[in-house]
């Protein structure tokens, strides 16, 4: 992965959201080992210390957990939490931002829900 380094989305917060995803793809599992920050640095050619910090949001969030002088790991339930965090926050502020755009561009309930449908179907 390439970090988007124009985006508003500061870098930790992309790795902490990498991190999620490859939780969710199944190919970190549960209390399954994490990379270090430093491991992390060098894959994504980043600042150690902006890796850890990406790394701290997740062990707050309760996604990882640290074992004194082992490193991280994903905690047992990390994969539920990424999944309901996500439905409920950031899926719910995705689709209030696509209702207030139909609004104004005086889509109708109707036309946006099929534009939904043939979104599904394609991907």
């Amino acid at each position: 992965m390439i970090f988007n380094t124009q985006s508003t989305i500061p870098i930790y917060m992309q790795v902490a959201e990498w991190i999620e995803n490859e939780i969710l793809a199944d190919r970190l599992l549960p209390e399954g080992k994490v990379y270090s920050q430093y491991q992390l640095a060098e894959i994504f050619n980043i600042n150690p210390a902006t890796a850890g910090k990406g790394l701290t949001i997740l062990v707050e969030k309760e996604i990882l957990y640290k074992k004194r002088g082992l490193g991280m790991f994903v905690m047992g339930d990390a994969k539920h939490r990424i999944l309901t965090t996500r439905r409920s926050d950031t899926l719910t502020k995705m689709a209030k931002e696509i209702v207030e755009e139909a609004k104004r561009l005086g889509v109708m309930d109707e036309d946006l829900i099929e534009l939904i449908k043939h979104i599904q179907k394609e991907g």
